[in-house]
């Protein structure tokens, strides 16, 4: 699979790196050391695929035209538009020319979030009762003093939609009554902090994420009827730890196992790998979870 790289900042370069062998070519307006200014200058039959990482402006057209010209795509979250229609008419695109789009949440690989995964799909912790998830880095200044971040919702649809993907991949909860809690600009012009939480749904889901944590972190516990779980950072901000706490009954100190990982950030190889596979597999396009995440994202905007 050959593969072009459109848009050469940080995610960009980091994509160039994992493309490997596959890369062949880069794009970019403003990056003068990028192989090309614009898309539409890339020879079609110089590429099967293209990895998109640019802002959300042009992100639309940008799809439409190599959809429409049968190139799979990988394009970095979220997708944020301004009607859910067209992330649909997106869909319709890609089934139709028999190619792949998706939307690139890496921590779907993280090896904790797969291992909450599967804990929570052998159905050993019983009912759930209440998750909450925090999410932070020390980015408000860079963000701040970028031309295109510092606007809008900032680090909701930012980090947000990662923790929305992240909820749906591990408990399937689709549901849009999500209320905003707590919206605030610290720093910056675009909000810094925000806190949104679901209390009907099952389990009851809390998320707080913010650019104020110098130190960065991700934490989540997972409260069940036969006992809890709790994930302490990623495993590019390691040592990354999975406690599985197993409920002593009437009451007393649980059976404790914990995996702590001390290595490298294996998602966006394992990301990678999976989108190639997709491609040459022919996987269909298939766009639901951005769709409700869009609603959910629209929804709390609004509340903003």
């Amino acid at each position: 699979m050959r593969v072009i790289v459109v848009g050469l900042g940080v995610q960009g370069h980091k994509w160039v790196k994992f493309a490997g062998a596959d890369f062949v070519a880069t794009v970019d307006p403003v990056n003068k050391t990028a192989d090309y200014a614009r898309i539409e200058d890339v020879p079609l039959s110089a590429y099967d695929s293209a990895l998109v990482c640019v802002p959300d402006e042009p992100k639309v057209e940008l799809l439409k035209f190599l959809l429409t010209n049968g190139k799979n795509v990988l394009v970095e979250k979220p997708l944020w538009v301004q009607d859910e229609q067209e992330i649909y008419l997106l869909q319709e695109l890609a089934r139709k020319n028999n190619v792949y789009c998706y939307t690139a949440y890496n921590h779907r690989f993280e090896p904790h979030f797969m291992r909450m995964r599967d804990l929570i799909a052998s159905g050993e912790l019983g009912k759930l009762y209440h998750c909450r998830v925090f999410y932070g880095n020390g980015t408000a200044r860079l963000v701040r003093d970028s031309v295109w971040r510092d606007q809008g919702d900032g680090v909701l649809p930012d980090l947000g939609s990662h923790l929305l993907d992240t909820l749906n991949f591990w408990f399937g909860v689709q549901n849009l009554d999500y209320k905003l809690e707590l919206r605030a600009c610290h720093e910056n012009a675009a909000p810094d902090h925000v806190i949104f939480s679901s209390n009907n749904s099952q389990p009851q889901l809390q998320c707080e994420m913010m650019l104020l944590s110098w130190r960065n972190h991700f934490t989540c516990d997972l409260f069940a009827e036969h006992g809890s779980v709790h994930i302490r950072s990623l495993c590019k901000w390691g040592p990354a730890t999975f406690t599985h706490r197993k409920r002593v009954l009437p009451s007393g100190k649980p059976v404790e196992q914990t995996v702590t990982l001390v290595q490298d950030d294996p998602t966006w190889q394992l990301e990678y790998a999976y989108f190639k596979q997709a491609c040459l597999e022919k996987k269909t396009t298939d766009l639901a979870v951005d769709m409700w995440i869009h609603r959910v994202l629209h929804k709390l905007h609004g509340e903003g």
